[in-house]
């Protein structure tokens, strides 16, 4: 048997066309490539914690990466976007209070439009989501996977290749409308009643003052003058650092509440930045979603977010709007038709608090 030596860049084409995807059309570090590689590293690891499947992937792409521009960051945020569309599924373990893994959500799709279907769901082993059987290419954008069918056999075809709907009005399932000072109380509320926290090794807080258009420049550590009520992230011995409120007075935490505190099942992520993107509105510091041309398409717009949102928020999105590769600066991009751009603005305005500018003024 011969060996012969293979270039990091064929090795990196073979590895994208063994994920699935065109290799003449995108690259092994694409936001496509990497979460095809989150979703099969969990194919097989699964229930695993989030830190073991960025590892996982780290592992085996890093090698390829001649520019070494791939961060720790960079992973874990597209691993934050397959749980909160519904490819994996966070839930707490029994044996450790606090401690969450992700499962495989199991194969299912969301009517986008009529022919258009949303994918959801990973298989175990490495299996495809579907096969040829379908009748159509499923389409890569984003973190997304979606396929277009004949809207008459549409559905058919998808439940003989083993995927359940979810009905739009679960998918789009969300908290109720409330004032961003109504949040911000209920959170203080829990503080004042959480027990004394003692000392907190490793602790990370939102920083409230710091540019809401860098997201991961926003996380620092608590400093002697800091003093107030924060979301924060602490370690823990094994798996992610855990999401959580503290109470801070001049550096020190005096209280500290781990979530999700309303919804036990649900991601902690989604109530804590449900709880930054309040404090943010209250500080008069909000949020901002970005709305600007799209060259080349005039019946659509693009949509910037700079932080990320909680699921269900981030569900919306990917309901009205296709995932496109991220402008400079922000941390997700979404084309969206016109017609939809009215509804959305509402939408995060009324949910999230914030603040909707537009290419020549406020949406």
């Amino acid at each position: 048997m011969n060996i012969a030596p293979v270039s990091g860049s064929n090795a990196s084409q073979r590895a994208v066309q063994a994920l699935g995807l065109d290799e003449t059309a995108t690259d092994l570090f694409s936001t496509e490539a990497i979460c095809a590689s989150l979703r099969r590293a969990a194919s097989f690891l699964c229930p695993a914690t989030p830190r073991r499947l960025v590892e996982a992937v780290l592992e085996a792409i890093s090698p390829l990466d001649e520019s070494c521009s791939l961060t720790r960051g960079q992973v874990a945020e597209q691993l934050d976007l397959l749980v909160s569309i519904g490819d994996l599924v966070e839930l707490p373990r029994q044996q450790d209070r606090g401690s969450r893994q992700l499962y495989l959500a199991p194969p299912s799709y969301v009517a986008k439009a009529p022919g258009q279907y949303l994918l959801l769901g990973v298989r175990p082993n490495a299996s495809p989501l579907v096969d040829e059987s379908v009748g159509a290419e499923v389409l890569y954008e984003g973190h997304t996977r979606s396929i277009e069918l004949d809207p008459g056999v549409g559905p058919a075809r998808m439940r003989a290749a083993g995927l359940h709907e979810i009905r739009r009005e679960y998918w789009l399932k969300h908290p109720g409308a409330d004032r961003a000072e109504a949040v911000v109380a209920a959170l203080r509320q829990r503080l004042d009643q959480a027990a004394e926290s003692g000392q907190v090794s490793g602790l990370t807080i939102i920083d409230p003052g710091a540019s809401v258009r860098y997201y991961r420049g926003r996380w620092r550590l608590p400093a002697d003058d800091d003093s107030g009520d924060f979301v924060a992230r602490r370690p823990q011995a094994y798996g992610a650092d855990l999401w959580c409120l503290v109470r801070i007075e001049h550096g020190v935490p005096r209280a500290l509440v781990d979530l999700p505190v309303d919804t036990p099942d649900g991601p902690a992520c989604d109530e804590a930045w449900r709880f930054q993107a309040a404090i943010d509105a209250v500080m008069g510091n909000p949020q901002a979603m970005h709305v600007r041309s799209a060259t080349g398409v005039p019946e659509s717009r693009m949509l910037d977010l700079f932080g990320p949102v909680p699921g269900w928020a981030q569900r919306y999105l990917e309901l009205v709007g296709t995932p496109v590769s991220r402008t400079r600066g922000a941390l997700v991009s979404y084309r969206v038709p016109i017609s939809a751009i009215s509804q959305m603005s509402t939408f995060i305005t009324d949910m999230l608090w914030m603040h909707v500018s537009e290419e020549g003024g406020v949406a």
